[in-house]
């Protein structure tokens, strides 16, 4: 079974530092796949679309996701192309329990990252995943949906 990480929750300020950048030359591909296997763990526990490593009190820019067609693992995510047009939609956050509100994010994004390996990749992303993406990399710039967010009492 893999480990379940504590969430960090909001106020906590690692959730407002810029994350850095994963050197693959001082990480292994196993020690990145061991820490995105309990980072999804974590994710799916606490029933989560996404996580990203701040919110597990790393500062290092990784996220994992829950796709249709199973986990995704992004390091080092730039999202490189926006659509002109945007959605409002409801979110939530994990390290923000019980507070929702409407965001409005790109419809369409264009996300390049690389896997465990260090093998650039490109995803085109829309709907649900290119919104979860666009979450979850605020994480990784100090962002909250809470910034954003028109809040529903």
């Amino acid at each position: 079974m893999t480990k379940i990480l504590p969430i960090i929750i909001y106020p906590n300020p690692i959730l407002r530092k810029k994350s850095i950048k994963i050197n693959f030359k001082k990480t292994t591909p196993e020690e990145i796949k061991k820490l995105c296997s309990a980072m999804y763990s974590t994710m799916i526990n606490a029933e989560g679309a996404g996580l990203a490593a701040p919110q597990i009190n790393k500062n290092i820019r990784l996220v994992v996701l829950s796709t249709q067609d199973g986990q995704i693992n992004l390091l080092n995510p730039e999202i490189i192309k926006k659509s002109w047009n945007k959605i409002c939609d409801s979110e939530g956050c994990l390290s923000v329990p019980e507070v929702y509100g409407k965001v409005k994010r790109h419809k369409k994004i264009i996300c390049q990252y690389f896997n465990e390996e260090g093998k650039k990749i490109i995803l085109e992303a829309e709907g649900l995943l290119a919104r979860v993406i666009q979450h979850e990399v605020d994480h990784l710039d100090g962002i909250l949906f809470i910034d954003k967010a028109k809040i529903k009492d």
